[in-house]
Parts: C-alpha cells; sequence; structure tokens
C-alpha cells in the first residue's frame, strides 16, 4: 500500500469506477461539454473536461478527467475530444452544448474547437462563460489604453515594494494605525463596528479581475501610509531606487486619476460579475444585468465628470499631492509631435481619458455581450 506504483495501481481503479458510474448515468441522454486548459506545475498543457447533464431532474456537473496536450491549435484538441469519447463510449451526436474560454483556438467561428465540433453535430450550441466574458471585456481596456496599462504595472511593481516581505507588511500596518488614530483624533473619521479596518495591498490575480478593485480600493484607504512608507524605504533599504520610483509615479495626478476612474469603473463591473456568477441566474436575465451595466457606465459618462473631478482634488488635497490647472495647456509626455493639436488639461483628462476608457469599456460590452447570439 505504500509502494508508488501500487498506489497508482489503486487510484486508476478508483476513476475507472467512478467514470463507469458517470457512463451509465448519462446513459443514451443527451450532454454539455466544458473544456479549459491551462498549464500544471511543469509547464505541460492540460486539458481539463468536464461533462454536464441532466440526472433524475437534476442538472449536474460532473469532471472526467485531465487529457494531456501536445498542442493547442484546434485540430488538436477536437482529436482529443473524439478519441476521449471514444474511450468512454460517448457519441457525439447526443452533445447539445460546448462552452469553452475566449481563446480563439478555442471559440474561434470559422476554424476554432467550437466550429470543428458544430461541423460534426449543428445541435452542439456554443455558450460563452457570462462571467468570463465580462472578465475579457475588462481586460481588453487595460491592454488597450496607455494610462490603465500604466496603473497596473505600478500597482505590481508597489504590492512587490510593499508587501513583499514580512517586514515592510508590519511597517505598513504600523503606520495605518498611526493614521487612523491622528485621523479620529482630528475627527476626520470616526469610530464604529466595522470601521477602520486594517488594511493591507493585496497581489490582485490575472483570471480574477476584480481582486484589481479591491486592490485599488485598499491603496486609495492607505495612500498616505504606502507614500510615508515608499519615503522611509527610499532613504535606507535595499528597496532604495524602486521606491524613488513609486513615489514619483504614485505622486503624478495621471496615476491618482487613474485610480479614481478604475475604482469606479471596475466597480460598476465587480457588481455584474457578482450577480453573473450566481448559480441560479438564467441567459434573459443575465442579459438584463449587462444592459443596466451599460446604462450604468453611459450616465457616468454624461453626468459624472464634475463629480469625479471634485473627487480627485478632494484626495489631491487631503495627501499634499500637486494639481494641474484645467485650464493650462496639456503637456504631453516625450517629444512633441508635428500636426498635434495643443489642448487644455480639462479636455485631455476628460475627452482623451475619462470618455474614451469609458467608449471602450461599452464597447467591448458590446462585442462580447451581442444578444443576437443568444
Amino acid at each position: 500500500m505504500i509502494a508508488p506504483d501500487i498506489q497508482k495501481d489503486i487510484t486508476k481503479c478508483f476513476s475507472s469506477e467512478i467514470l463507469s458510474q458517470i457512463v451509465k448515468e448519462i446513459g443514451n441522454g443527451p450532454f454539455y461539454i466544458l473544456l479549459d486548459e491551462s498549464k500544471d506545475i511543469s509547464s505541460k498543457e492540460q486539458l481539463a473536461i468536464v461533462l454536464r447533464y441532466v440526472h433524475k431532474g437534476q442538472v449536474i456537473d460532473r469532471f472526467l478527467g485531465i487529457e494531456h496536450v501536445t498542442s493547442t491549435t484546434a485540430i488538436s484538441l477536437k482529436d482529443i475530444v473524439d478519441d476521449f469519447f471514444s474511450r468512454h463510449g460517448f457519441s457525439i451526436s447526443r452533445l447539445r452544448g460546448q462552452g469553452y474560454d475566449g481563446e480563439s483556438n478555442m471559440k474561434g467561428e470559422y476554424n476554432g474547437l467550437k466550429a470543428l465540433i458544430l461541423k460534426d453535430n449543428d445541435c452542439a450550441y456554443y455558450v460563452h462563460y457570462f462571467a468570463h466574458q465580462l472578465q475579457l471585456a475588462v481586460v481588453a481596456v487595460a491592454k488597450k489604453h496607455t494610462y490603465v496599462e500604466h496603473l497596473y504595472v505600478i500597482m505590481s511593481s508597489l504590492v512587490n515594494v510593499v508587501a513583499g516581505s514580512a517586514k515592510r507588511q508590519d511597517m505598513l500596518r504600523s503606520k495605518q494605525a498611526y493614521a487612523v488614530f491622528e485621523a479620529l483624533c482630528s475627527g476626520e473619521i470616526v469610530s464604529g463596528r466595522g470601521l477602520n479596518q486594517e488594511s493591507t495591498l493585496k497581489r490582485a490575480g490575472d483570471t480574477r479581475w476584480c481582486s484589481y478593485h479591491n486592490t485599488i480600493v485598499s491603496l486609495i484607504n492607505i495612500f498616505s501610509s504606502v507614500v510615508t512608507l515608499l519615503e522611509d524605504l527610499a532613504v535606507d533599504s535595499d528597496k532604495k531606487f524602486e521606491a524613488k520610483v513609486l513615489l514619483d509615479s504614485m505622486q503624478n495626478f495621471n496615476f491618482v486619476f487613474s485610480l479614481h476612474l478604475m475604482k469606479t469603473i471596475l466597480g460598476i463591473t465587480n457588481d455584474l460579475s457578482k450577480a453573473l456568477q450566481r448559480k441560479d441566474q438564467d441567459i434573459a436575465n443575465a442579459m438584463k444585468l449587462v444592459t443596466v451595466c451599460k446604462e450604468r457606465l453611459q450616465l457616468m459618462r454624461d453626468e459624472d465628470w464634475d463629480s469625479m473631478l471634485s473627487e480627485v482634488s478632494s484626495f489631491h488635497t487631503r495627501n499634499r499631492v500637486k494639481i494641474p490647472d484645467m485650464n493650462d495647456v496639456f503637456q504631453r509626455e516625450g517629444r512633441p509631435r508635428r500636426n498635434v493639436e495643443a489642448v487644455t488639461n480639462s479636455y485631455h483628462y476628460r475627452v482623451e481619458y475619462f470618455n474614451t476608457v469609458i467608449d471602450m469599456q461599452l464597447l467591448e460590452l458590446k462585442n462580447r455581450f451581442n444578444e443576437t447570439k443568444y
């Protein structure tokens, strides 16, 4: 029982018995396939396979196994699915649905796995996981706009420096506790149950975009303490250079404006993400929720500029960061380009940044949540 080979044999026996029972439950009924590819700890591509079916009036999801993938092309993935079906006695003619992530090799309209399966069975309708679609829509904006991308790069570096060691985390907690004490004494904040909880910076997860919202909110709440810590680190620590660069970036109007803009946008999409992940959600109601999200973003674009600027200005005043005069000419970074019309700071931040980012978000939501597909 302690020999590795025997342990593997026993595990295979368990697996075989479980798969036999799942095949028996499905019988000759229809089923739905869910696939996801990812690398394991040894950097080998693996394809996870899940089947969804109805048994005794209940919708059942069963994880069937992981298949090693030597190539992630659509044709290779289709061969793996066909081989898996053949080994376990499943017929593709009984397949009624397929769901994958948003990679082109999986869902491509002409050459993706989705299209290849539809050629064999035109009843295998493809439905994209709504919460993942929302994730892709938010990620796309972060990759397309320079300021937004810069915000996330700085935040990632900030987490590495500030929360990269237990010692620096303790220093941040100590500075934040002192800042809260001073604010309580001056009457800037009030005490009460659930208020002024201990906070620190946490690394955002690439596959959970809502975690960026949590990181941004935390950074705004403890901004002054983070700045104080970086000032200390810039004087005497092994992170002098990184601390000085981060200090310059954080005390820049672009960075603080980006923080508040993305806090609001991600707050709206985060509410939608939580709603889409409810188990009792249906497609019709999900599309209504998407519509509400679009309406909230449009309302923000049309009516919230003044309140956004006021919030950012108030934040700058509290944290002693220089605020540019909105009527001054905006100074573009790098070499001055020919035929580029001079604009005011107000025009740049409202039209070229605030409006543009929201428009990009609305366009991504429109493209990825096309109502005619459902």
